[in-house]
């Protein structure tokens, strides 16, 4: 019996494979093409699609826990559904699910919908699950936004002003890993739950500005609330059903953040070991990444 890891070569499935591969955790890591796979020493690729059935009755042989994410897509929901039935006749243990902080009260938001059904069936699964929902990735300010903080100054994610706790990638996959690798070793089965991994500070949009202004040693301007404009720029991009299911998520942002509790924040340390990092150690890492390349 062994573990899988699906979504391993995204921004959260890489960081958690390296996790996992660095404490010598034995498990497979899902590709669509292992031939062209990157892992680390000591991962096993296998192949697999999840709207490929067959190939993922293959993949699912032998597993006992599943690490089920998968990726922003119109398909995300039918993949999830599918892989989660592949898996129950496969006699999986356990699933460690990846959703999305506010899941069930972003309904007009499709991937968090989306998301918010998959927990549903998982409820009624019938195996034990840990659900984990993080908030808004730190790491997408750095991928989307680089050129932007760089040049003429500009952060242009407009979070609005409620606050969001947004979360290093690395934190996730360091709770994940955890939480795999625990359910995983032992006799009995964990009970469900539902993990909220998040940073330790709410985060306005001119609070982002403030702390690039302070590590890039320039003034750096928040572009505003309006997410229309955002939409429009990320529609040259992306598709536009995706610029649009992230003006969606911006305009709850707007309307109702996406703040964590003091009992969230105290859980993840716990889970942590120690305090999730800051927006602040996020960005002078960054820029010190930036400045090496």
């Amino acid at each position: 019996m062994t573990i899988l890891i699906t979504g391993a070569t995204g921004t959260v499935g890489s960081a958690l494979v390296h996790r996992l591969a660095s404490q010598r955790v034995s498990f497979n890591a899902l590709t669509r093409d292992p031939s062209k796979a990157r892992f680390p020493s000591g991962v096993t690729a296998v192949g697999g699609d999840m709207l490929d059935v067959e190939s993922m009755r293959k993949a699912l042989t032998g597993v006992r826990t599943l690490f089920l994410l998968n990726a922003v897509s119109p398909q995300e929901l039918t993949e999830a559904v599918l892989t989660l039935n592949l898996a129950r006749e496969a006699g999986i243990r356990r699933v460690v699910y990846l959703s999305v902080f506010n899941a069930e009260s972003f309904t007009n938001v499709p991937h968090l919908t989306a998301q918010y059904a998959v927990e549903r069936m998982l409820a009624q699964l019938g195996i034990p699950v840990t659900i984990l929902r993080p908030n808004c990735f730190m790491q997408n300010d750095a991928s989307f936004f680089k050129d932007a903080l760089l040049g003429p100054g500009l952060s242009p994610f407009p979070i609005g002003d409620k606050g969001v706790s947004m979360v290093d990638v690395r934190d996730i996959a360091d709770v994940a890993a955890g939480v795999i690798v625990q359910g995983d070793g032992e006799s009995q089965s964990r009970p469900s739950e539902i993990i909220h991994l998040v940073g330790p500070e709410a985060l306005a949009g001119p609070r982002i500005a403030a702390i690039w202004s302070e590590v890039l040693n320039k003034t750096v301007t928040y572009t505003g609330h309006d997410t229309a404009p955002f939409e429009a720029r990320l529609a040259h991009h992306a598709p536009g059903w995706m610029a649009m299911d992230l003006r969606l998520m911006l305009d709850r942002f707007g309307t109702d953040g996406m703040a964590a509790s003091a009992s969230d924040v105290n859980k993840m340390t716990a889970l942590l070991g120690r305090k999730p990092r800051t927006y602040a150690e996020f960005a002078v890492e960054t820029i010190a990444s930036w400045n090496a390349q």
